[in-house]
């Protein structure tokens, strides 16, 4: 019975060890799949914007074609066009932040609140 209980221990241990561990990776480790989406739409939406300027939030036909996945109600990574220059691309995940997210501004992944947009 010492020994089972030991080995619970031990095994809980070391799950919660790897948890913390896997949780402070680097952004480029553990969010991998997702910073390598994001880079493909960045490189089309910076393409389509030279000639047809930013795509709108709502034209979800034009943001479907860079690669954005459909969720049906909403497009991941969630595209936000801040003005006529700069956006952001943001992985929500649950209700609080902070997400995963990319302005064209600073242009560097991080982990942060979205922009809050002023409407008009």
């Amino acid at each position: 019975m010492k020994k089972l209980i030991i080995t619970i221990v031990l095994t809980l241990t070391i799950i919660i060890g790897l948890y913390f561990i896997w949780r402070n990776l680097p952004l480029t480790i553990n969010r991998s799949s997702d910073i390598k989406l994001g880079e493909q739409i960045i490189e089309k939406i910076e393409n389509y914007k030279k000639t047809n300027g930013l795509p709108d939030n709502n034209d979800w036909e034009t943001l479907r074609k860079f690669g954005f996945r459909d969720k049906i109600d909403f497009l991941e990574p969630e595209y936000n066009k801040l003005n006529e220059n700069s956006y952001e691309l943001v992985y929500v995940e649950g209700f609080d932040g902070p997400y995963l997210l990319w302005n064209s501004k600073e242009r560097i992944w991080k982990m942060n609140f979205p922009t809050i947009r002023k409407t008009q």
